[in-house]
């Protein structure tokens, strides 16, 4: 079974063409493929599939097999995926996703995909951990994130605070991903992720940095455009209208190989 591995600012995938649909048991591949240690090694793995609403239809598998609504980064993964493989002469292009359609534009290496807000922000969640009151801020932006701000990022004992927030009651069955976000500048911010489905700290998180940058805005009155400085310190561009109609997220991919999986 070939595969590609591509990475978005640190956010690593597996990607695989699955148009003619022969991969059934999705859950247990992603489980087997994203393994560091016995298998590819990933935070995701994306299959590309046949869409009747699209032109293509993206699905996302986390490392704990469970599926993904949305992935920013494994979206504009994909893209590069499209367009290195010649599965189009467009160079803008309609994604179905579980988050529904989202639009994308291929810039060779440079990724930049439109995206959305989903149902009503919460702003000021008081959120109990241990003995404490943490203030968090929840904004869906096809996966559902809670963004918490910081003086130093560098000191948030992220392994720690990471599952409390993440599986906190508040946030019902399916849980939140949490974003710390550090204000470095006006038009610039820091942020550090822990992923729900990766669970744990990944390098950065496409839909993290458009939650972080909206919640920087509404909060903080930072405006558009806002650079977002991941974990691996890349930068992402994330960049809106005022009344957040129009929200884009661009950034660098890097094509790192091609293989072929042996192990069943």
């Amino acid at each position: 079974m070939e595969f590609s591995k591509i990475v978005g600012s640190g956010n690593d995938f597996v990607i695989i063409d699955n148009r003619e649909g022969k991969i059934k048991n999705k859950r247990d591949l992603a489980i087997k493929l994203c393994n560091r240690k016995f298998g590819i090694g990933a935070d995701g793995l994306l299959f590309l599939e046949n869409s009747n609403k699209a032109d293509f239809k993206m699905r996302i598998f986390n490392p704990d097999g469970s599926e993904a609504e949305m992935c920013g980064n494994g979206l504009r993964c994909m893209l590069r995926f499209i367009y290195e493989n010649s599965l189009t002469n467009k160079r803008k292009l309609k994604i179905e996703t579980m988050a529904g359609i989202l639009d994308g534009e291929i810039k060779g290496k440079n990724i930049k995909i439109k995206m959305k807000l989903i149902g009503k922000l919460e702003l000021n969640i008081k959120i109990p951990i241990d003995n404490e009151i943490i203030i968090g801020n929840y904004v869906n932006t096809g996966v559902p994130h809670t963004i918490i701000f910081v003086e130093d990022i560098e000191k948030v004992n992220i392994s720690e605070l990471g599952p409390k927030i993440r599986y906190n009651k508040i946030f019902g069955e399916k849980g939140t991903n949490v974003d710390w976000v550090e204000i470095v500048k006006n038009g610039l911010i820091k942020i550090r992720t822990y992923e729900r489905g990766v669970e744990e700290e990944t390098l950065s998180c496409g839909t993290g940095s458009v939650a972080s940058a909206i919640i920087t805005f509404l909060i903080k009155g930072m405006n558009s455009p806002i650079n977002v400085i991941t974990r691996s310190n890349e930068i992402l561009k994330v960049y809106f209208d005022k009344n957040l109609k129009n929200i884009y997220l661009e950034g660098k991919t890097f094509y790192a190989f091609v293989g072929k999986w042996i192990e069943s």
